[in-house]
């Protein structure tokens, strides 16, 4: 059986386990926060998580798996049978990940860890950001699913990471750009919390976070 090591507040990990549920993938969570310690290190050699320990052995980065968990199990839908359709989704999926939310994740410290960030930081991200969003906004169609007028991976990838996006730029710039741009990711996120899978994640990671605050 895989095994997904993460922890529920990872966004990254989230939207590996949104596949795997979705898709009715077998799969054991083992709890692992980031870390440089040896035994993490010899599982995912920046000591990032997610990562996944198969039969064969250890995968890391969450494109990565996704990838993997297609070829592995093609018998389900993890992207379109059209090569096209499954080449778009990949290509909104690049745009949240590499345009928006690794931009965004630069600000973090400030935004939810009670650091600070340099004033030149703030600026370079803002400027990428407002270009990413315009990047994103021609490509994905929200009618009413990101691609289109189906469910894809992108919609997953946009679940995971859009609402920190928005989050970190309304905290950091006293306004959501996401939001601003007229994608409206609230609505996106209502709409996706109906599957089953989606509620499992966000229910995971409420808890995680009301059980972190207790202790």
């Amino acid at each position: 059986m895989i095994q997904l090591h993460g922890f529920a507040l990872s966004n990254y990990y989230n939207k590996v386990k949104f596949v795997l549920l979705e898709h009715g993938i077998a799969f054991e969570e083992v709890f692992v926060i980031p870390s440089q310690d040896e035994t993490v290190l010899a599982h995912s050699p920046l000591g990032k998580v997610p990562y996944i320990r198969t039969e064969e052995g250890d995968l890391c980065e969450s494109e990565v798996i996704i990838e993997y968990l297609a070829q592995r199990y093609p018998d389900k839908p993890i992207f379109p049978a059209d090569p096209f359709k499954a080449a778009k989704a990949r290509e909104l999926v690049t745009f949240v990940d590499l345009h928006l939310e690794l931009v965004a994740r630069e600000l973090y410290k400030e935004a939810f860890f009670g650091g600070t960030v340099t004033d030149a930081t703030k600026a370079r991200a803002e400027k990428r950001l407002v270009h990413g969003i315009a990047g994103f906004k021609r490509l994905a169609k929200f009618s009413p699913y990101v691609a289109g007028g189906e469910f894809t991976i992108a919609d997953i990838a946009a679940f995971a990471s859009l609402p920190l996006v928005g989050m970190t730029t309304n905290a950091i710039y006293g306004r959501d750009f996401v939001l601003d741009a007229g994608i409206d990711w609230k609505a996106h996120v209502k709409l996706i919390n109906q599957r089953p899978a989606a509620q499992r994640v966000t229910d995971d990671r409420k808890a995680y976070v009301a059980a972190t605050k207790t202790n």
